[in-house]
């Protein structure tokens, strides 16, 4: 298992006793951050995106 299989793991287990295990897309976004194919701040930013509601003024 390599560095990165151990740390996908051990947050999804971490995440699991919380009742929210990691889905697939999880962790192939945190498997690309540890890759640096894409910074932890650009996947926060496109996470944020991506679920950001606008109120309605």
């Amino acid at each position: 298992m390599s560095d990165f299989e151990r740390i996908i793991e051990n947050v999804n287990a971490t995440m699991s006793m919380e009742d929210m295990p990691l889905k697939p897309i999880d962790k192939e976004r945190i498997k690309n951050c540890l890759e640096g194919s894409i910074s932890f701040q650009d996947a926060v930013k496109n996470l944020v995106t991506k679920y950001f509601r606008k109120q309605a003024v």
